[in-house]
């Protein structure tokens, strides 16, 4: 990324349900931010309760002007109800919206499994971290951003 800045400021949103696999998702996040070469100091992390509650906190990040990128992540395995189709669905649309909202690159790193295997595997080390895929995306995309800053009038 070579119009990335060292002083980037990444904001990520960590829900805390399921946090085994929610705190694997983050370090995954921090090792690639570390990775951007971008300082750990400008990163700011703030946890939520659930999946659902992802976005609004994305979204008071989003428009308090202090971060270029955020990063949401998350973890809802498929229960016995349909709930999870709820949940899932409503946090997607709710980080496409913020991320259509703000003109803001978002990471999506919420997983939406169907067992709790399924987000181990998703969630664990050697090269299989949705997490830090999530920052990786939203890092390229806002390598993208920065090149077309909006024109003043």
């Amino acid at each position: 990324m070579s119009n990335l800045d060292p002083d980037t400021r990444v904001g990520m949103v960590v829900a805390r349900f399921n946090s085994a696999i929610t705190e694997s998702l983050l370090e995954g996040a921090l090792s690639e931010v570390a990775r951007f070469k971008i300082d750990p100091q400008t990163v700011v992390v703030e946890r939520v309760p659930g999946a659902y509650e992802i976005p609004v906190a994305l979204q008071a990040m989003a428009f308090s002007g202090r971060f270029d990128a955020l990063v949401a992540l998350g973890c809802v395995i498929r229960g016995e109800t349909p709930h999870f189709d709820y949940v899932c669905g409503q946090c997607a649309d709710g980080v496409t919206r913020v991320a259509l909202d703000a003109a803001m690159p978002i990471g999506l790193g919420v997983l939406t499994c169907d067992t709790m295997d399924q987000a181990v595997a998703r969630a664990g080390a050697g090269g299989n971290n949705k997490g830090a895929e999530a920052v990786e995306a939203a890092l390229e995309t806002l390598s993208v951003v920065n090149q077309y800053p909006p024109e003043e009038i």
